[in-house]
């Protein structure tokens, strides 16, 4: 299981193009990037991971007005049980026209035997 993949899946019918780590080639005027920000094992009483925490930041880039997209991500993200864990303005990108706001999202997977 992945986070990257499950969020891919969740946010692709918003049609903004998505990739991961660096969008490459020309960028549209709206446009995600996921960048994957922890992979840990939680710990428990018998010093066995019984989860793989992911979370994901999810950076939107828009040279238009962010707030719409900003709201249906989200909405997204809660309709999917997904665990957001900080939402910020990071700022306006003045030498691309980009605005650029970020979405941190968590998600635990139960380690298979």
């Amino acid at each position: 299981m992945s986070l990257l993949s499950d969020l891919s899946e969740v946010l692709e019918p918003l049609g903004i193009p998505i990739e991961a780590g660096v969008f490459s080639g020309m960028p549209p005027d709206e446009y995600l990037v996921f960048i994957p920000l922890t992979d840990i094992f939680e710990v428990h009483a018998d010093n066995r991971p019984g989860f793989d925490v992911q979370e994901v930041r999810i950076s939107l880039f828009s040279k238009g007005n962010y707030q719409q997209r900003k709201r249906q991500i989200t909405a997204a993200l809660l309709n999917e049980d997904f665990t957001v864990t900080e939402r910020r303005y990071i700022g306006h990108e003045d030498d691309t026209g980009y605005h650029h706001y970020a979405i941190d999202v968590a998600e635990n997977y139960g380690l298979e035997e």
